[in-house]
Formats: C-alpha cells, sequence, structure tokens
C-alpha cells in the first residue's frame, strides 16, 4: 500500500477498533490522558539516546493517540481531524508573518519576540498563559523564565544571578537551622528556580543536565550492586566504606 494512503489507513484502523475491540471503546479523553504522557516519555526516552527507529516507532504510537483524541471530539461533536490540522495550520501561518507576510526579522530572538506579541494579540492575558499547568516543575520553570525574558523581564548579568543563587541557598540554611519545615520548602523551591535560572544564563538546559545525571547514578549504582553480589556483600547490611569503595570503582570505569 502506497505511503500516502497511510493516514486515511490509521484512520480506518481506529475506527475499526473503536467500534470492534471492547478495550478501545472504553476509552475517553481522561483514560487516554496518562497513556499519552506515557508515550511522549518513551518518544523523549528514544530522542535522548538518538535511537532513530525507536523515534519511528514512538512517535506512531503518539500519532495514534492524536488520532484517536480527534475520533473522540467528532465522535462528541466537538471537531474532526480536519478542524485540527487546518488549526494548526492556520496558526502557523498567522505566527509566522515574516515567512507568510512582510514582517522582517534578523534572527531566531526576533521571530519569539513576535510570536510572543501575536499570542497576546490573539487573547492571551499573559505571556505566562502558554506554560501548562500540568507541566512538570523542572521544565515549568525553565518555560517561566524564558518566557518573562522575551518580555524583557530578566536579570541582566550572570554574576547576579549566581550571587541570587547563593542567597537562596543560605536562607534554605536558616530555614533549615530554625528547623520550620514551611518555610524550608519554600526556599527549597527558591533555591531549585534559582538553579534552573543560572543553567538557564550558562545556556544549558537542566532536564537534560539532571537527567544526564540520572543515567550516571543508575549505571555506577548498578555496577555496585553487582560489585556486592559478586562479593557475598549484602545490600544492605554492607559497611558504607565498602560500598563507597565500588562506587569509586564504578566512576573509575566511567
Amino acid at each position: 500500500m502506497p505511503y500516502a494512503t497511510s493516514f486515511e489507513r490509521l484512520k480506518t484502523i481506529l475506527a475499526d477498533l473503536r467500534t470492534q475491540c471492547p478495550w478501545d471503546r472504553k476509552q475517553t479523553i481522561h483514560t487516554l490522558r496518562p497513556l499519552t504522557i506515557e508515550e511522549t516519555y518513551e518518544l523523549a526516552d528514544a530522542i535522548d539516546k538518538e535511537d532513530w527507529g525507536g523515534i519511528c516507532e514512538e512517535a506512531g504510537d503518539l500519532l495514534l493517540h492524536l488520532v484517536f483524541y480527534a475520533r473522540l471530539g467528532n465522535e462528541a461533536g466537538r471537531f474532526s481531524i480536519d478542524d485540527v490540522i487546518e488549526r494548526v495550520c492556520n496558526k502557523l501561518v498567522a505566527r509566522h508573518p515574516h515567512i507568510y507576510g512582510s514582517v522582517r526579522v534578523e534572527n531566531e530572538a526576533d521571530v519569539k519576540r513576535n510570536w510572543e506579541a501575536l499570542k497576546l494579540k490573539e487573547g492571551k492575558k499573559s505571556v505566562l498563559a502558554g506554560v501548562p499547568e500540568a507541566f512538570p516543575a523542572l521544565p515549568k520553570a525553565a518555560r517561566l523564565q524564558e518566557k518573562a525574558r522575551q518580555a524583557g523581564f530578566d536579570w541582566e548579568r550572570t554574576e547576579d544571578v549566581r550571587e541570587k543563587l547563593s542567597e537562596e541557598l543560605q536562607e534554605l540554611d536558616e530555614a533549615v537551622s530554625l528547623n520550620d519545615k514551611a518555610a524550608m520548602q519554600a526556599e527549597l523551591g527558591d533555591l531549585l528556580f534559582s538553579v534552573v535560572n543560572y543553567a538557564r544564563f550558562l545556556d544549558l538546559d537542566p532536564e537534560a543536565a539532571l537527567e544526564a545525571t540520572n543515567r550516571k547514578f543508575k549505571k555506577r549504582f548498578e555496577f555496585v550492586e553487582q560489585m556486592a553480589r559478586e562479593n557475598g556483600n549484602p545490600m544492605p547490611g554492607t559497611p558504607l566504606e565498602v560500598l563507597d569503595g565500588y562506587w569509586n570503582q564504578a566512576k573509575s570505569a566511567d
């Protein structure tokens, strides 16, 4: 079957499943939501690994979910897949006047500023309105800061951001010394927000940095577990200094 008909084939298969499969018949926008999030993370994992075969497969799984939502929207009399595609096409044209209009831009920063200004003209009350409430906290912090920067609300010097980071750490230490849990929670949030801000000024992706550290820790800890088993040292139960020695071996093997 030619690839040109693949999308129509997908729609036909989903229609069959929706009418004939007991599991697919039960699905709603709410039951699909957590599965869609899971599929998105699986795609992100394949991207991190630069697994092109995995990216192709996971992108297909995510596409299935998008078509499924359109099917549910159509059943509810709300919208069709054509409405979904037409809306995003119209949005792309409207928000790229430097391509489809007479606006001139010099660089990527100009494009981003125009994008946010156009969103406000469309009725958004804040440049922060486009940051999803359900976003995980770390990428949400990065997006909030980036959007505030595009509106001209930002630090001027990296050194000032670094100083603010030290200030927030000191305030957390003070809350810890008072054993004030509520204050500790608040100050920890401020500290993490400042870390994300500092990463942004260093042109680093805090999510990618933390994920790389997560993977590194997992790899090293699994090495420690393996060494403990091979040497007859139960975990827990083996002295920390022994495990720390295995950990140093894992670091040397990186």
